[in-house]
């Protein structure tokens, strides 16, 4: 089986490099010229939590693309979905294998597009959320950042053979999930990313953000109110990996005390493997949204998710108001007309005692 990977940054970047060691024919394809060209001189340099790889890989620029692409990953920030899938509609089939390979309410503007152009989208497209991370430090060098699992689904909920060869090849990399209520899921972790969100108003480490008690308890409030966007949708919300929904329907102080426990839990996950790493320093200390504002100085893809779950809970009646003020903030600081720091949550927490938002 052929893959072509859209967006060779870090996630699509470590699936293609470890596909390719195992033997998988993997073309990376990114618009970035220069990290096009770095990994095909080069290869792929990787670091971090499973020490050092270069990996010998294929790559491309989109307007290099042509003939048959094979089972096609786009793994490019959320943002740019559409525009990457647009520009290989004329090299697709109804019998094409399309996998969104990213964060984000994806799914159902792919399948749209799909259809505007005689194809049949929801056959085509296929659900997954990518749990590790990593960060593109530079061309053709990405660094690995946390283990994680990848859940991968079709959006009929069925088990197919290709299903199934995806899940195979990926599992190169990582343990691949298979799930019957992908959706759900997808759900579950935009939900969960709020706090992902939350965490990027500083510039620091997530153990100095959500790993502080009062934080962590600002952040729960944003998850439930996030939760209850996805109540309102009426969306089966589902756990996965380390998050579990039912942590976040917060009622009394004792559910308070247990969700403190969950999230400084989650927080350890993330970060064993970097502590069992003492001898690399590692250059993402944040979430993909802090790397985007601070390292990268770029737009994060914030719009893309935690934007549209407003809009969803918009659309159905429900309270938006804390993720909104959380998510305007962010919208302030990639605009310049706002800073990075602690006094944002003295802010957010203010005005979560004014809405009547903060936990028991």
């Amino acid at each position: 089986m052929k893959f072509t990977i859209i967006g060779a940054g870090a996630i699509g970047g470590l699936a293609g490099a470890y596909m390719t060691k195992a033997g998988h024919d993997v073309l990376l394809v990114d618009r970035w010229k220069e990290h096009v060209d770095a990994l095909n001189e080069n290869g792929m340099t990787i670091d971090g939590v499973r020490g050092d790889l270069n990996a010998k890989v294929k790559a491309a620029t989109p307007d290099q693309l042509s003939g048959d692409l094979g089972v096609v990953l786009i793994a490019t920030k959320s943002q740019h979905t559409l525009e990457a899938l647009r520009q290989i509609v004329p090299l697709l089939t109804a019998d094409s294998a399309v996998v969104s390979y990213q964060n984000g309410f994806n799914e159902p503007d792919m399948i749209a597009l799909l259809d505007e152009h005689g194809l049949p989208g929801k056959d085509i497209i296929i659900g997954s959320i990518p749990n590790y991370g990593g960060a593109l430090v530079d061309p053709g060098y990405i660094e690995f950042v946390h283990e994680g699992p990848i859940q991968l689904g079709e959006m009929s909920g069925e088990m197919t053979p290709r299903l199934k060869e995806i899940g195979d090849a990926l599992s190169a990399l990582t343990e691949v999930q298979y799930s019957d209520r992908i959706w759900g899921q997808i759900w579950a972790k935009e939900v969960y990313s709020a706090q992902v969100v939350f965490s990027a108003l500083a510039d620091a480490k997530i153990r100095d953000t959500l790993g502080v008690e009062r934080y962590a308890r600002l952040a729960g409030a944003i998850v439930k109110e996030a939760l209850e966007i996805a109540d309102a949708n009426n969306i089966d919300i589902q756990a996965f990996d380390f998050f579990d929904p039912a942590n976040y329907r917060v009622k009394t102080a004792e559910d308070t005390k247990k969700l403190l426990a969950n999230i400084d839990h989650a927080i350890w996950l993330l970060k064993k493997d970097q502590d069992n790493k003492p001898t690399h320093n590692f250059k993402k200390k944040g979430s993909g949204i802090w790397w985007d504002i601070v390292y990268r100085k770029r737009p994060s893809e914030t719009r893309a998710f935690a934007g549209k779950l407003i809009e969803f809970g918009k659309k159905a009646g429900a309270d938006t108001r804390l993720n909104e003020k959380m998510v305007g903030m962010i919208y302030e600081i990639e605009d310049g007309k706002r800073q990075l720091g602690f006094h944002n949550y003295d802010e957010l927490e203010a005005y979560a005692a004014e809405i009547g938002k903060t936990l028991p």
